[in-house]
């Protein structure tokens, strides 16, 4: 009788163990769950991305290898100073129309894209404007206006707008740009993503 009593409370004492081993082992995983959770929050706020899962210094051979494989065109590649931009259609995406990629020293360190909707009126590009502006300052914060022009001096109208969100050692800029000559109109909304 007192081996069952014994094998009894060796029965209690191993399972109150595994219960405590797999509460700790619960209660440590959402502990590491919780710490990864935060720490992936804080570094997606304090860096900003380049679009198209690129990364800040990626090579150009890697940003071309990319490019290639998303069967898009780079139209152009220009010297600039110390800079090498590369002008790229084909990337889908609804209205745009271009991007261009900056390297200094060979490595990524700007992406500008270029939407432009043709059948668009000025209202829906306001609207759309608003809405991207609302859309970056519910995810960084509110961006600070950095220009506000209408140019009429000359026989073409030029209105620009633009606004600014610094995220760590990385800036983001949205900006409207028309330019009206007569009948003939240009428009386009710009996003540029900057490594400082």
């Amino acid at each position: 009788m007192r081996a069952t009593h014994t094998k009894i409370g060796n029965c209690e004492a191993n399972c109150t163990s595994n219960w405590n081993s797999r509460a700790i082992r619960r209660i440590l995983s959402t502990g590491v769950i919780g710490l990864f959770l935060s720490t992936a929050q804080a570094y997606s706020v304090d860096e900003l991305l380049p679009p198209f899962g690129f990364r800040w210094n990626d090579s150009m051979a890697h940003v071309e290898a990319v490019l290639h494989g998303a069967k898009a065109k780079i139209t152009s590649r220009e010297k600039k100073e110390n800079r090498n931009v590369w002008t790229v259609e084909g990337l889908l995406h609804p209205g745009l129309k271009r991007t261009l990629f900056t390297f200094k020293q060979r490595a990524l360190v700007a992406v500008e894209l270029q939407y432009e909707y043709p059948d668009w009126s000025i209202e829906r590009y306001n609207q759309r404007m608003g809405e991207i502006r609302k859309y970056f300052d519910e995810k960084y914060g509110t961006g600070k206006l950095v220009s506000r022009s209408r140019d009429t001096d000359t026989d073409v109208v030029q209105t620009l707008v633009g606004y600014q969100w610094m995220v760590g050692a990385t800036m983001l800029e949205l900006f409207y740009f028309s330019a009206q000559h007569g009948p003939l109109l240009y428009r386009t909304i710009t996003v540029d993503y900057k490594a400082m």
